[in-house]
Parts: C-alpha cells; sequence; structure tokens
C-alpha cells in the first residue's frame, strides 16, 4: 500500500474534471458547503431538508492506497480473512489480497450486459455466501438479477438466481443496485427504473420492479408480511416503491432500518427511509427538472400519500454507495452517514440527528475522481472505490 494523499478536512472547492455541474465558492460562515443556485425552483418541504450548514469534525487522516489497476470497479465487500472481494462492471469479479494484489477474475459468474450502465453490480458477504447483482442479458432486453455462490479459492460454485427483475426491458440504464442485509434476517434488493418513459411510469406500478425496493429472505424466499403479498396483481417481493435510480444503500445501526439514496434528474437526489407499503413519489413528485430543463410531469414537488424525502440536492451529487460510521477508529465520525459523490468528484459526510440531517461535509474532492462505492471495513478504516479504478482505505492521521 503506497500513501496517496495527506488531508485535514476537505478543501471546499469544486473539483475539476468529470462533469462539475457549475462554479463553487467558499460557503460563508454558518452556511452549507453548497452555494451554487438551484436548478429546480422547488422549496423544500420542511426546514433542513436541503443545504444543510457545513459541519466540519475536524478530522486529519490519511488515504492509502490499497489496491489500483481496476476496471470500472462498482461494489465492495470484505472477506472474512482479511481479503476483499471488487466487482468491475465489465463483468469480473476480484479479489484483493491483504498485500493489495489483484487475483485474477473469479470464475463461475453468469454473463452480464455491461452496455452503458449495466454490467456486474454490487456484492456483499453474508453468512458464508457471496451475493452478487448484475444486469442480466434476456431476449428482447435485460434486467437486474440477484444471485450467490461459494467461493472456493478463485471459484464460485453452487451459484443460484435469488431474484430477477420483471419485465425485461431494453435499456442500458438504472439498473439499480445494492444489496443490503438487515439485523432481522432480510435482504433488501434496490433497483432503478429504467431511465425511459416507458419504464419510468413503472415506478408507481405494483406489477413491475422498476423503480422499488425488494424485500426477500437471504435464500430468496418471500416473506409473508411483504406489504403486497394479498394484493392481486402485485409483486409480493415488493417492499417501497416509487423510485427512480437507487445506487445507494446502507442498515442505520441505531435503528436497523434501510436508508438509500437514488439519482434524481437534473437535481433532486434524495435520501429516504424506505417503509412497509410506502410511495416515495418518482415520477409525479420530485425535486429535480428533466434534463432539457423542462418539468418532470406536472412540476409537483408534494402530494398527499407520497412521502417527502429526508433530504436532498440540487444540484446533484450523483450518489453512489453508502456507509454509516459506528466504529471506533474515528471517534469524531461517529454517526455520521457516508455517501459517494460522483458528480463533483467527492465523499459526503453527513451529520445526522436521530432522523434528521442537521451537518454536510465535502471530502476527497482534491483527488478529483468519482466516488463509487464507500464501506467501513472490520478494522474501522473508511474504503472507497474510485471509478478511475483504485481502492483507497482512510485512516486517522497519526
Amino acid at each position: 500500500m503506497r500513501l496517496l494523499t495527506l488531508l485535514a478536512t476537505a478543501s471546499l472547492l469544486a473539483a475539476c474534471g468529470g462533469a462539475p455541474s457549475g462554479a463553487q465558492t467558499p460557503p460563508a460562515a454558518g452556511g452549507s458547503p453548497e452555494t451554487r443556485a438551484p436548478n429546480a425552483p422547488y422549496k423544500p418541504a420542511f426546514p433542513g431538508q436541503t443545504r444543510a450548514p457545513l459541519k466540519s469534525a475536524g478530522v486529519a487522516f490519511n488515504a492509502v492506497t490499497v489496491a489500483d489497476g481496476l476496471d470500472k470497479p462498482w461494489g465492495l465487500a470484505f472477506l472474512p480473512d482479511g481479503r476483499k472481494l471488487v466487482t468491475e462492471r465489465t463483468g469480473a469479479l476480484r479479489i484483493v489480497t491483504r498485500d493489495g494484489k489483484l487475483s485474477s477474475p473469479v470464475s463461475g459468474l453468469p454473463k452480464v450486459d455491461n452496455r452503458g450502465q449495466g454490467g456486474l453490480l454490487d456484492v456483499a458477504v453474508h453468512d458464508g455466501w457471496v451475493y452478487f447483482s448484475f444486469s442480466e442479458p434476456r431476449q428482447g432486453g435485460n434486467g437486474t438479477t440477484v444471485a450467490r455462490g461459494k467461493l472456493n479459492g478463485e471459484a464460485l460454485t453452487d451459484v443460484a438466481v435469488l431474484w430477477r427483475m420483471t419485465p425485461t426491458f431494453d435499456s442500458d440504464k438504472h439498473f439499480g443496485s445494492r444489496l443490503a442485509f438487515s439485523p432481522d434476517g432480510f435482504l433488501f434488493i434496490t433497483t432503478g427504473e429504467r431511465s425511459d418513459l416507458a419504464g419510468r411510469i413503472q415506478a408507481q406500478k405494483l406489477d413491475a420492479a422498476f423503480g422499488k425496493v425488494i424485500r426477500i429472505y437471504p435464500d430468496g424466499v418471500i416473506p409473508k408480511d411483504n406489504p403486497f403479498t394479498s394484493l392481486v396483481g402485485a409483486l409480493p417481493q415488493i417492499w417501497s416503491y416509487g423510485h427512480r435510480n437507487i445506487q445507494s444503500a446502507a442498515i442505520n445501526p441505531r435503528t436497523g432500518e434501510l436508508w438509500t439514496v437514488e439519482h434524481g434528474p437534473r437535481g433532486g437526489d434524495e435520501v429516504n427511509i424506505p417503509r412497509r407499503g410506502k410511495d416515495y413519489g418518482w415520477p409525479t413528485i420530485n425535486y429535480g427538472l428533466e434534463y432539457s430543463g423542462r418539468p418532470v410531469g406536472e412540476g409537483i414537488s408534494q402530494k398527499d400519500g407520497m412521502e417527502q424525502p429526508v433530504y436532498y440536492w440540487d444540484p446533484v451529487i450523483a450518489p453512489s454507495g453508502m456507509a454509516f460510521y459506528d466504529a471506533a477508529l474515528f471517534p469524531a465520525w461517529k454517526g455520521s452517514l457516508f455517501i459517494g459523490g460522483m458528480r463533483d468528484q467527492k465523499l459526503v459526510r453527513l451529520t445526522l440527528d436521530g432522523d434528521k440531517v442537521v451537518g454536510e461535509e465535502w471530502l476527497l474532492q482534491d483527488l478529483k475522481q468519482r466516488i463509487r462505492d464507500v464501506r467501513v471495513g472490520p478494522d474501522g478504516a473508511v474504503y472507497v472505490l474510485t471509478d478511475g479504478g483504485s481502492l483507497l482505505k482512510l485512516t486517522p492521521k497519526a
């Protein structure tokens, strides 16, 4: 491992490269780190729903490169023996050894459709199984699929599909998909609504898995207490609906509840706490605009019967990956929520008060790298994957 950079608190100047969303000026005292004008004209539904004040934890840390040379990495998981698993969107699963070397591609994985945003996506280790999500090529299109297998050396064996997104759809966008295991024994799967208008409208339909949070048991069995198991025509795996494209998901260790962050269009990335049977509004309500600058649908951000996000961003951060920090290595970060940001190439840290966001801090902007995933390791360090192909480890600065 090599030392990449030394950082104290984050620089709050916008990073260059990628697709920056406008000039950024330093925040005023007590102001939000976001100083650019919002894209959409909507007002927040309650105080603190967006643009929380800058709250720096004052943490000095080192960012160490654990591994380099990954090809479009997407998901990260930790093995019990200290090795790590990293998915490459092109279709390979790599083992990162304790000294940072990359294995050959693990054999035994199914074919993926790696066009556009598709490919081999999230990965998780649970009860001796390796779980993974991927965009599955099918006749007439593709869809998000979740499978699991046993890792034996550099091979996956006993691979079995647990869940498939339906219907099959011909698109290369908005697959989701993150995996999260709850302490009460369930596997949550997040999906996207496939971006196209024909797919988007299905985020509000209960006979399609687009734009949903899915809840199953780790062996694929459908829980009888899911909200729509008795509704004729509804998919019994659905937990919540009305989502756009959820690429961030984690269990809050304080409450045991699932939290997610989904991509908005031009504005309106949302932090949600998806709850049983609730409708989170997309595409009927949202806090963004179409990429053309026109309103989405009727151009409304609130409607009876639809849930409000806990927090949102406009301009967007383009979220991917998230982790709650509940370890001892960084005492000042305890209770924080970390979210990978791709649009302006930063790691976002949110300060929480219960279920409310009360502060925001931007980190790692000097790297000028899109942050694809963020996890807390068994050692208490914060690990991040970058689209540039690096796995980084954040540790306290001595």
